[in-house]
């Protein structure tokens, strides 16, 4: 029996000089592309990164005639006065349950809207339409808080509308109900922004290949059929990316929304993080404590972030 021919070996350097060249090759072809990009990558490190190591006040109690580097050391002083404060706990448990709302309601509807939108065969009408949606995303939260304030009120439209239909006997005052708090703040946020939150579902939707919705067409597939089956599936790619990104910015709720909409009626369930290290750490001076309550939000967007990429791995896996 003869013997088999030996495979040749692979000639580690011709690969690494290959790949050398490919490197290169797309370097200089994406030149431009880079170059604009650069500005942005400078702008990152300068507003995102350099300022990270400010956290050192977070273990000091800093004082501004002395400086970072002179201020006292205090270990995990203000992180264990932080969590033991149930002031703290009460503004992370609004944080979180705002954001879960927000998150249920406002990363959904996008979705739909642009998908019924998609549908609509007048021209005109669906311009029409998507102007009215996103033009509120331009007004100032000042306004949009006005607007829903005067609705909301008791001599307001929803008031109104509700006890014409016979469903409640006297008006309702809405925003001093502490138990719906989490509920308006997330509608008010979704209806804001719905409609500019949809234009990039709409991009993705008008770059499907026609052709898979006329061989649908074809095979007897009607327009629910053809969204659930052809639209949804090419856009998913692009909602989970999205996800991932609106779960790491979960507890960045902000506080002007909170501070507008809020009154002493629903206090208890309207201070969010950013509202409480405004409170009781920049406003109070106290600005080593007001550091630890940022640092350690930021540390949970963090870990959130790496939670909802592995979840995203998974689901593009087939695991669930």
């Amino acid at each position: 029996m003869s013997a088999a021919t030996p495979t040749p070996a692979t000639n580690v350097s011709d690969d690494i000089r290959y790949r050398q060249k490919f490197s290169l090759r797309t370097l200089n072809r994406q030149k431009v592309l880079i170059l604009m990009s650069f500005p942005f990558f400078i702008w990152l490190l300068i507003f995102a990164y350099y300022p990270i190591w400010g956290w050192i006040m977070a273990f000091q109690d800093f004082k501004p005639h002395l400086g970072v580097f002179e201020s006292p050391f205090v270990g995990l002083k203000h992180f264990e006065r932080m969590i033991g404060d149930r002031l703290f706990q009460e503004a992370f448990r609004n944080t979180i349950g705002q954001a879960v709302w927000q998150l249920a309601i406002g990363f959904p509807m996008p979705i739909i809207f642009a998908l019924l939108l998609n549908e609509v065969k007048w021209l005109r009408f669906k311009k029409v339409t998507q102007t009215i949606s996103y033009l509120p995303y331009f007004v100032s939260w000042v306004i949009t808080v006005s607007v829903v304030s005067t609705v909301l009120s008791t001599n307001g439209v929803l008031n109104e509308l509700l006890m014409n239909l016979r469903l409640i006997e006297r008006p309702v005052l809405w925003l001093g109900q502490a138990n719906i708090f989490w509920q308006i703040f997330a509608i008010t946020d979704t209806w804001k922004n719905v409609g500019w939150n949809a234009i990039i579902y709409l991009a993705a939707v008008s770059a499907i290949d026609p052709t898979l919705y006329e061989a649908a067409s074809v095979d007897g597939a009607g327009r629910w059929r053809r969204m659930w089956h052809i639209t949804l599936p090419s856009i998913s790619t692009l909602a989970i990316i999205l996800l991932v990104l609106n779960i790491g910015h979960i507890v960045n709720v902000g506080f002007e929304r909170q501070l507008l909409l809020g009154n002493p009626l629903v206090h208890s369930h309207s201070v969010s993080i950013d509202q409480y290290a405004l409170n009781y750490g920049i406003s109070m001076a106290r600005f080593s404590y007001g550091t630890a309550v940022g640092m350690v939000k930021s540390i949970i967007s963090v870990v959130l972030v790496f939670a909802a990429n592995r979840f995203a791995r998974k689901i593009d896996a087939g695991v669930f």
